[in-house]
C-alpha cells in the first residue's frame, strides 16, 4: 500500500489530477459565463428532476450514513485508532473542535441562525403560519437540518480517509477510501477520476460560498456604514477575503487556520453569550432542553419523511437542498477533518465530530432562533419578520438592532462572517492542494497559493457573469452521483475495519502475552532488567549485538523457504519486513525510546533530569507500538518473539482470505 514516487522539479504535483482539474474549472467558468442563460435553464431542470424523482435517494443515503456512524462509534470498531496504536492526537480538544467547526458550517450558522427559524415559522411546510405550533415546529425542523445528519456525512468521509491514510499509509486523498474495493487501481485512471471530482467539487463549493456569502458581508456593511450593495463592493470583498486566506495559507495549518479558527470560536461564544444574557434567558434555557428532546423523539420520523401524503415543494427547497449541500461538501470538509484528526480512536473521533458540534449548533440555533421568534410572537417586532422574508442576509443585522450597543454587535458579526469565510477559503485551498499533490502534505507555497487565489478568481468571474446561481444548482446536483460513491466508500470502510479488528484479536488469541515463556527464564536476570534504567548507548548496543543478529537469523531461514525478507539497521531502530505481495506485509521493529525515570530512581542517582533519562527497546508492528520492552532478552528469546508475532500475522491472513 505504498504511494508511487514522483521525481523532478514538480514532484509535488500529481499531473493527471492537477492539470485536468484546473482545465475543467476554467472550462466550466467560461461556459457558465458565456452561456449563462442556457446553463441556468439546463441545471434548473436537472435539479427539479432530481427533487421530483430521486429525492428519496438523498434521504435513504443520509439515513444510512447516520446509522453506520453510530454503529462504528458504539461497536468494537470504536477502539481502533486513526493512526498507529502508539500515536497521540496532534491537537488539543478545543483547538481541534474549533478547526473542524469553522471549516464545517460556521458561516452557515451566521447566515441562518436568525433567518431559518423565522422563515419556517412564517412559511411552514404544513399548518398555520405565525402560530405557537408553527414556532415549535420551526425549531424542530431547524435542529433536524443542522443536527446529526449533517455531521455524520462529514464524519464518515473523514473517518474513511483518516483510517486508510494514518493507519495504513495510503495517500490522504479521496481515492484511498476505495482501496478495499479496487486495490492498487486507486493509483490509475479510476483513482484519478475520483480525486478530480473531489477537486472540482471543492473549488466550486468554496467559490459558491464566497460568492453568496459575500452578499451578507456587503449587506452588513451597508447596514452599518452605508457601503453600497453591488458588484463592485462584492468583488472588492472577495479580493480582501482571498488575500487574507492566501496569507493564512502561507502561514500554514498551525499558524494560519488554527489561530483563525480559535479566534472565531472565541468570538462566536462571546456573541452567543451576549444574546443569551440580554435576551429572554430563562425561556432560552427551557427552549434548548425542549428543542433537543423534541429533536431526539422525532429523529426517525423526520429522517424518512418525504411529505408523500402532503404534496408540497417545501421539501425540495429545504431538506433536500441541505442534504445535497452537505453531500457535495463532504469530500472537502471530510478531508480537512481527517487532516487534523490523527491519533484519536474512532469512538473519540465520531463523538467529537458529531455530538460536540451538534450540541453547540443546537445551542446557537436556540439562542438566536428562539430569541428572534420570541421578538416576533411575544414582543411584536414585526419589522424583523418583514426583513427576514424580504432578504435573509439582512435578518441577523435587523435582529441585533434590538440589543444595546447594536452597532458594536453588528460590527462583531461582520468580522465573524469575514473570518469564517477566510477559514473556509484557506481550508479549501489546503484540501485541494492535498488532492492535486496525491496526498503530499509538504508542498511549496506557490502551489497552495495557486488554489487559494484560483478559488477567489473563480468566485469573482462567476459573480460578474451572474453564474453563481447556476453554480449552486450544479453543486447540489453533483451530490447525486457522489451518493453512490459514498455508499461504495462505506462498504470498503466496513470491510477494512473488520479486517483490522480481526488482526487485533489474533494478537491475543494465540498468545496471551509476549516474551520468554514461563519456566524457561532466568528470574534473576528478569529482575535485574526490571529495575535497571539503561542509557541510550546500552540499548543501541543491545540492538546491534542481539536484535539485529536475531532478525538476520529469522530472515535467513525465511529466505531459504523462498520468502522475500528485508532487514534494516538504523541508528535508533532495527526492522524486519516480510513482503507478501498483494497481501498485508509483516513488519517487526525494535525502536529505541526514551523516558524520564520514576522519582525513586532519580533520587538514587542524584543527577539532573536530562542526564537521568533512560531508554527502552520497544516492539513496533505495522499497526504501531505494542508497549513492551525487550531490553535484556537473549537472542533466542528475541527470535521467539519475532516468530510469535509472525504466527499471529499469518493467522490473521488466514482468517481474512
Amino acid at each position: 500500500m505504498q504511494t508511487p514516487k514522483r521525481q523532478g522539479r514538480f514532484a509535488t504535483i500529481h499531473g493527471p489530477v492537477f492539470f485536468t482539474s484546473a482545465g475543467l474549472l476554467v472550462a466550466l467558468a467560461v461556459v457558465v459565463s458565456v452561456f449563462r442563460d442556457a446553463a441556468q435553464t439546463v441545471l434548473t431542470a436537472l435539479q427539479n428532476w432530481i427533487i421530483t424523482n430521486v429525492g428519496w435517494v438523498y434521504v435513504v443515503v443520509v439515513a444510512l450514513v447516520l446509522m453506520v456512524v453510530v454503529f462504528c462509534m458504539v461497536s468494537r470498531y470504536g477502539d481502533i485508532k486513526l493512526g498507529p496504536d502508539h500515536s497521540e492526537p496532534d491537537y488539543s480538544g478545543p483547538t481541534w473542535f474549533a478547526m473542524l467547526f469553522c471549516a464545517g458550517m460556521g458561516i452557515g450558522l451566521m447566515f441562518f441562525g436568525v433567518a431559518e427559524p423565522l422563515m419556517h415559522m412564517l412559511s411552514p411546510p404544513v399548518g398555520e403560519p405565525g402560530t405557537v405550533a408553527a414556532a415549535r415546529e420551526a425549531m424542530k425542523i431547524t435542529f433536524f437540518h443542522w443536527g446529526l445528519h449533517a455531521w455524520a456525512l462529514y464524519a464518515v468521509v473523514a473517518l474513511a480517509l483518516a483510517f486508510f491514510s494514518f493507519r495504513h499509509g495510503l495517500p490522504l486523498t479521496l481515492r484511498s477510501a476505495l482501496y478495499p474495493l479496487i486495490g492498487e487501481r486507486i493509483y490509475g485512471p479510476l483513482g484519478n477520476a475520483v480525486d478530480i471530482f473531489a477537486v472540482v467539487g471543492t473549488v466550486l463549493g468554496v467559490a459558491t460560498s464566497l460568492g453568496f456569502g459575500v452578499v451578507q458581508i456587503n449587506t452588513g456593511l451597508n447596514h452599518l456604514f452605508g457601503v453600497p450593495v453591488g458588484l463592485v463592493s462584492q468583488v472588492v470583498l472577495i479580493v480582501i477575503a482571498t488575500a487574507l486566506a492566501s496569507t493564512s495559507v502561507v502561514l500554514g495549518l498551525d499558524k494560519g487556520i488554527r489561530r483563525l479558527s480559535e479566534l472565531n470560536m472565541l468570538l462566536a461564544v462571546v456573541l452567543m453569550l451576549i444574546v443569551l444574557i440580554l435576551g429572554p434567558t430563562v425561556f432560552l434555557i427551557q427552549a434548548y432542553v425542549q428543542n433537543t428532546g423534541s429533536y431526539l423523539s422525532e429523529i426517525v420520523f423526520k429522517t424518512f419523511n418525504l411529505y408523500a401524503y402532503e404534496q408540497t415543494d417545501w421539501l425540495g427547497g429545504w431538506t433536500l437542498f441541505y442534504w445535497g449541500w452537505w453531500l457535495s461538501w463532504s469530500p472537502f470538509v471530510g478531508m480537512f477533518i481527517a487532516r487534523v484528526s490523527r491519533g484519536r480512536t474512532i469512538r473519540q473521533f465520531i463523538a467529537g465530530v458529531t455530538l460536540v458540534p451538534t450540541g453547540f449548533t443546537f445551542l446557537w440555533m436556540t439562542v438566536f432562533g428562539d430569541t428572534a421568534i420570541h421578538m416576533v410572537l411575544v414582543e411584536g417586532v414585526q419589522n424583523l419578520a418583514k426583513a427576514t422574508q424580504a432578504d435573509a442576509s439582512l435578518a441577523l443585522f435587523v435582529f441585533l438592532d434590538h440589543f444595546p450597543y447594536s452597532q458594536v454587535l453588528s460590527g462583531l458579526a461582520v468580522i465573524m462572517v469575514i473570518v469564517f469565510f477566510v477559514t473556509s477559503a484557506d481550508s479549501g485551498a489546503l484540501v485541494v492542494d492535498l488532492l492535486a499533490s496525491g496526498g503530499n502534505t509538504r508542498t511549496p507555497v506557490w502551489q497552495r497559493l495557486f488554489w487559494s487565489i484560483g478559488t477567489g478568481v473563480m468566485a469573482i468571474s462567476l459573480l460578474l457573469a451572474n453564474g453563481l446561481q447556476a453554480l449552486q444548482t450544479a453543486t447540489i446536483a453533483s451530490a447525486l452521483p457522489f451518493s453512490f460513491v459514498l455508499l461504495a466508500v462505506i462498504w470498503g470502510l466496513l470491510k477494512a475495519l473488520q479486517r483490522d479488528l480481526t488482526k487485533r484479536s489474533t494478537r491475543t488469541q494465540l498468545h496471551l502475552a509476549p516474551g520468554p515463556k514461563p519456566g524457561n527464564e532466568d528470574w534473576r536476570r528478569r529482575l535485574r532488567n526490571a529495575v535497571s534504567f539503561p542509557n541510550k548507548a546500552e540499548v543501541a548496543s543491545f540492538l546491534q549485538g542481539v536484535v539485529q543478529p536475531a532478525a538476520e537469523d529469522v530472515a535467513r531461514e525465511l529466505r531459504n523457504g523462498g520468502a522475500e525478507v528485508v532487514v534494516k539497521r538504523e541508528p535508533v531502530c532495527v526492522s524486519l519486513q516480510v513482503l507478501h505481495g498483494d497481501e498485508v506485509d509483516y513488519v517487526y521493529e525494535v525502536r529505541i525510546k526514551g523516558f524520564m525515570p520514576p522519582a525513586f530512581a532519580m533520587q538514587a542517582t542524584e543527577v539532573d533530569e536530562e542526564q537521568s533519562r533512560y531508554f527502552r527497546a520497544e516492539v513496533y508492528l505495522l499497526e504501531g507500538g505494542q508497549n513492551y520492552d525487550i531490553m535484556g532478552w537473549t537472542r533466542t528469546e528475541v527470535i521467539n518473539d519475532i516468530l510469535d508475532q509472525y504466527e499471529r500475522h499469518m493467522h490473521f491472513l488466514h482468517l481474512v482470505r
